[in-house]
């Protein structure tokens, strides 16, 4: 039986400064967002009381965004209740961070004041049964920002509680009034003790009208009336399904009306493989229209068969808009930046615990048994994986949201993929490979700078080799398109056996090799091949190319150059004594 002394520990915290205040407030909403509803007893209450305490020391900034925080678990309803009779920014954001289920919504929701249940509206994973509950409370949408809270509120005592009962504010002097039309017109006389000032209510019910109007309520674009208009909110992406002939049937949300009936087979690459039932890899395609759907697109789109006669039906796939340039770049998405969010949080711990076992594997203490060194030293090795893996997650992320572009160079893919292959091929022949290349005995220049060329080249190598048995033969072709159709270089990799024989979906979503970068094999990455592949696809479109699977081959293809830039002279300041040459 083990005996939970955390809350007891956590309260014998004296907060003797405003980092500590901090600290001992997120562990005690933490412990008693997760404790039982039944809980009860003096430590609880003393965890209640010394809640409320620290909320009149720490500012209403400060709390409501340690409740926002990613993580927070706020399961309690009695936690609830005491936020929510605080501060209408600390209330709105434990409404946000909570995680109840319904009878506990319909348990809390009576007990909440008035300006808390208004902010429930803003959840859309509310119950049903508790929006209807809010409703016969006579709550239809948020009411007016609370007013200014008076200068004499800050002296006043910190609320101290301990039960769900709602806390009732002590009444304070009223602020003094405040002119509010035009400076010509002489201030009214201040209003009877007791009563609110006009002009504060005039201005919450401006703050009120503002708030709607800056909050977009579609994306679908409105005729130019006279009068506050919602602006345009541009769309990036959007799902559709098409029928046999290419034709767009479906499309989500408001984009329908403006995209159904289009004929995707007017392009020539789309309509070849409409016609052979074969899917779509970042197409670029131009829509005509409305200003939401006018533009560039990149399409990526799998075949649909009927799942009784076995008959081809269309397609369905998602639109995407290319990525932009850095001037004109969108900002980073709400979801972007939640998962940067995470993956913060989530280095954070495994950077502690790769430096702890650094230290114990290197005896910077002391002495330490070999088998303590020994597990230490496993221990850092997957610190160190996992913190590639994140690292690999988020660049993906930015790279595919288009909040990321690859820095601009060139280099030699030819030199490229022979330095690759030399350091791959110690381990490939230990493992009774053979990787053949061929084509790269002359220069072949793209617009890529040669540590994103290696670090693109290597993934995909790694992500197939890993599949790979004994006696296989993968071979690697690089060959370059005439200038005058477009100068792409292309670098062509046969598929392992293991993967060949998978579809697009599943080659793409494949997991990691046998070897799992154990036993000689390349490490294909902390999230297997599947998306590796998709990683080196976002690479190959942000530096203007793409990656395409054909039959058992993969290729991708990238922008190729004339001639490698001159590097600077030994005589050029700055320089690192290169000298100045160039390749046709």
């Amino acid at each position: 039986m083990l005996y939970d002394d955390r809350l007891a520990t956590v309260l014998r915290l004296v907060p003797m400064g405003a980092s500590v205040a901090r600290i001992q407030l997120r562990q005690l909403i933490d412990l008693l967002g997760t404790m039982p509803a039944e809980a009860r007893g003096d430590l609880v209450d003393a965890a209640y009381r010394r809640l409320g305490e620290l909320a009149g020391h720490i500012p209403v900034a400060d709390r409501a965004r340690m409740l926002g925080q990613p993580g927070q678990r706020l399961r309690s309803p009695r936690l609830m209740a005491a936020l929510c009779a605080m501060e209408p920014a600390v209330a709105g954001a434990a409404i946000r961070s909570a995680d109840l289920g319904e009878e506990q919504w319909l348990d809390l929701i009576p007990a909440l004041p008035l300006h808390a249940r208004g902010l429930l509206r803003e959840r859309t994973d509310l119950p049903p049964r508790a929006r209807a509950l809010l409703t016969r409370l006579g709550i239809a949408e948020r009411g007016l920002p609370a007013p200014e809270a008076p200068v004499a509120a800050e002296t006043t005592p910190p609320v101290k509680f301990a039960s769900v009962e709602p806390i009732v504010p002590q009444p304070a002097a009223p602020a003094e009034p405040e002119l509010t039309l035009t400076a010509e017109l002489e201030a009214p006389p201040p209003p009877p003790s007791g009563v609110d000032s006009i002009g504060a209510i005039v201005r919450r019910i401006e703050a009120f009208r503002r708030a709607r109007v800056a909050a977009p309520v579609s994306d679908a674009p409105q005729l130019p009336l006279d009068g506050d208009v919602t602006p345009f909110n541009p769309i990036r992406a959007f799902d559709f399904t098409s029928d046999t002939e290419g034709r767009i049937t479906w499309a989500e949300g408001g984009m329908a009306p403006m995209v159904v009936g289009h004929l995707l087979a007017h392009h020539p690459a789309l309509a070849l493989a409409v016609r052979q039932h074969q899917p779509f890899r970042a197409i670029s395609v131009a829509l005509e229209g409305a200003q939401g759907v006018t533009g560039e697109w990149q399409v990526d789109a799998v075949p649909r068969f009927d799942p009784l006669s076995g008959r081809f039906v269309g397609h369905i796939g998602r639109m995407r808009r290319p990525p932009v340039s850095e001037v004109h770049k969108a900002p980073a998405s709400a979801d972007g930046d939640r998962l940067r969010q995470v993956l913060h949080e989530l280095r954070t711990p495994v950077n502690a615990i790769q430096g702890f076992a650094e230290i114990i594997q290197q005896q910077l203490f002391g002495p330490t048994p070999h088998e303590y060194r020994a597990l230490a030293a496993v221990i850092a090795a997957d610190s160190a994986r996992m913190l590639a893996g994140f690292e690999e997650l988020e660049r993906f992320a930015r790279l595919d949201s288009g909040a990321m572009e690859l820095a601009s160079g060139a280099c030699d893919m030819a030199e490229c993929l022979k330095a690759a292959l030399a350091r791959l091929t110690p381990q490939a022949q230990a493992r009774g490979l053979h990787m053949v290349l061929s084509g790269a005995d002359s220069t072949m220049p793209v617009a890529l700078p040669a540590l994103e060329a290696e670090r693109l080249i290597w993934r995909l190598l790694a992500a197939l080799s890993s599949h790979a048995v004994a006696d296989e033969q993968l071979t690697i072709s690089l060959t370059q398109a005439p200038e005058q159709a477009g100068g792409q270089i292309a670098i062509t990799m046969s598929l392992p056996a293991a993967l060949a024989g998978l579809g697009n979906v599943g080659l793409f979503h494949a997991g990691a090799g046998d070897g799992h970068g154990q036993g000689g094999a390349p490490w294909a990455g902390m999230f297997g091949t599947g998306f590796a592949l998709r990683l080196a696809a976002a690479e190959a479109r942000a530096a203007g190319g793409r990656l395409l699977r054909e039959n058992a081959m993969l290729s991708i293809h990238l922008p190729g150059l004339t001639r490698m830039p001159l590097e600077p002279s030994e005589g050029h300041p700055g320089d690192k004594g290169q000298s100045a040459s160039s390749a046709a």
